[in-house]
C-alpha cells in the first residue's frame, strides 16, 4: 500500500513555499522594472541582473557541504526570516527617499546570495518530507507550483505601476516572514536521519567533506552524465533566454506582446503536464526512453519552432511545456531519491552551480555570436548541438548507467 503523500510536513512546506514563491515573483520582477525605471540605463541594469546572479556561481557548491552536516529545517526559515527583515528595510529606504544605486546593488547581492544558498538548503531538505512511493507526485506539485508564478508577472507589473516598488516589497516582507513562520512548525525530521555533526567542525572538515561530494559524484556514473548533460542543456536554455525575445520584437510590431502569447502556451503546458504526472505514473521501465525522446524533441522542436507560424510556434511552446516538465519530474524524482540524504547538499550544490554556469555561458556565447550570424540560426545551433546531440552522447551513450537511475518506481 502507497503511503500518504500530503503528511503534517509535506502539506505545511508546500504551503510555505508557495508562499514564498508568489511574493518573490511579484517583488523581482518589479524590482527589475524599477532599475530600468530610475535608472533609465540598460548598462545598471545589466549590473543589476550580474550581481544578482553571480552568487550563484559560488554560494551553492559552497553551502553544499554545510547543509549536510547542520540543519537544513533551520537555514531555511532563518533566511526566510532573513529576507523578510532586507525587503521591509528595502522598502522603508525607497519610501523615505533614501535609495540610491550603490545600496540596491549591494541588497541586490546580498538577495542572490541568500537565495543561492537557500536552493541548495530546500532542495536537500524537501526529499526528507516525502513519504516513500511519492517522489514523482511531489516534484510535479513542485513543478507546476514553480510554473504558476508566471501568472503573477502581470499582476507585478499592475501593481508596480498603481503603488510603486516600496508597497511591494513591504508585502514581500509579508510573505517571507509567513513562510518562515509555517517553516518553523515542520517536524525536525534530519535528527532522525543523524545528518548533525558531533563535536566541532572546522576547515579541515569541511574540505574533507567537499572531496567526498566529489568522489561521490565522480563514482556515480549515473548521476554524473545527468548533471553534465543538464549542464549541457543550461547552455543551450542560457541561448534561447538571450535571443527569443529580442528576435520576437525585431521579427514583429509589437513583438513582446506576441512573445509572451507564445510562451503563455509553454506555462498551460507545463501546467497541464504537472497534472498528468500527479494523476499518472510513467511506467517504470519506459522511463529513461520517454526521457531521451523528451530531451531529444524539445531540442528539435525549439531548434526550428521559430521558422513557423505564429500559431505553429505557440503549439511548439506547448509541447516543450508538456516534455519540460515531464523531463524535470524523471530527473528530479530520479536523483533526489537516489543521492543518500547525507550527500544531497553537495549533490545539489554542485549541480546548480555547473547548471548557472552553463547557463551564462550560453548567454554570453550566443549574445557574441548573434552579433554575426542571424539570431533564429543562432539558436538553432545551440538547440541541436547542446541539447539534442548531447542528450544522444552523453544520456543515450551512458544507458547502462542512467536507465537503473530512471527506471525505478518513485
Amino acid at each position: 500500500m502507497q503511503s500518504k503523500l500530503w503528511t503534517k510536513d509535506f502539506t505545511t512546506i508546500t504551503l510555505g513555499s508557495v508562499v514564498s514563491m508568489m511574493g518573490n515573483s511579484i517583488a523581482g520582477f518589479a524590482m527589475s522594472l524599477f532599475v530600468l525605471d530610475y535608472m533609465e540605463s540598460t548598462l545598471l541594469y545589466a549590473i543589476y541582473i550580474f550581481l544578482y546572479t553571480l552568487p550563484q556561481i559560488a554560494a551553492p557548491i559552497i553551502s553544499g557541504p554545510l547543509m549536510d552536516r547542520f540543519s537544513r529545517r533551520r537555514t531555511i526559515y532563518t533566511l526566510d526570516f532573513c529576507s523578510a527583515s532586507i525587503y521591509i528595510i528595502l522598502a522603508a529606504l525607497i519610501f523615505f527617499d533614501f535609495f540610491n544605486f550603490g545600496i540596491f546593488a549591494a541588497v541586490t547581492f546580498i538577495i542572490g546570495t541568500i537565495n543561492s544558498v537557500y536552493m541548495v538548503a530546500f532542495e536537500s531538505f524537501y526529499p526528507m518530507l516525502i513519504s516513500e512511493g511519492n517522489y514523482s507526485k511531489a516534484y510535479s506539485i513542485s513543478g507546476t507550483l514553480q510554473t504558476m508564478t508566471f501568472f503573477m508577472l502581470p499582476l507585478a507589473t499592475i501593481a508596480y505601476n498603481a503603488f510603486g516598488l516600496a508597497p511591494l516589497l513591504a508585502v514581500n516582507s509579508v510573505f517571507f516572514l509567513t513562510a518562515a513562520v509555517f517553516e518553523t512548525r515542520i517536524s525536525d525530521v534530519e535528527s532522525v536521519q543523524k545528518i548533525h555533526p558531533e563535536g566541532s567542525y572546522g576547515a579541515k572538515t569541511y574540505l574533507s567533506d567537499m572531496k567526498n561530494g566529489i568522489r561521490y559524484l565522480a563514482s556515480e556514473k549515473g548521476l554524473l552524465a545527468v548533471t553534465l548533460y543538464f549542464t549541457a542543456m543550461s547552455i543551450a536554455s542560457g541561448a534561447s533566454q538571450v535571443i527569443t525575445l529580442p528576435w520576437f520584437k525585431s521579427a514583429f510590431d509589437n513583438g513582446e506582446y506576441l512573445y509572451m502569447f507564445v510562451s503563455i502556451f509553454g506555462v498551460i503546458g507545463r501546467s497541464l503536464g504537472g497534472v498528468i504526472h500527479y494523476k499518472v505514473q510513467l511506467p517504470a521501465k519506459k522511463k529513461f526512453n520517454i526521457a531521451l525522446f523528451v530531451y531529444i524533441s524539445i531540442a528539435v522542436i525549439e531548434a526550428f519552432y521559430l521558422y513557423t507560424p505564429l500559431y505553429s510556434m505557440a503549439i511548439g511552446s506547448f509541447i516543450i511545456g508538456i516534455f519540460g516538465v515531464t523531463s524535470y519530474n524523471i530527473r528530479v524524482s530520479a536523483t533526489q531519491s537516489h543521492v543518500p540524504h547525507e550527500m544531497k547538499g553537495r549533490f545539489n550544490g554542485a549541480f546548480f552551480m555547473l547548471n548557472t554556469v552553463g547557463a551564462l555561458l550560453g548567454e554570453l556565447l550566443s549574445g557574441v555570436l548573434s552579433e554575426f550570424i542571424p539570431m533564429r540560426a543562432t539558436l538553432t545551433v545551440f538547440m541541436l548541438f547542446f541539447n539534442g546531440l548531447a542528450a544522444l552522447l552523453i544520456i543515450g551513450g551512458n544507458k547502462k548507467h542512467v536507465a537503473p537511475l530512471y527506471n525505478r518506481n518513485v
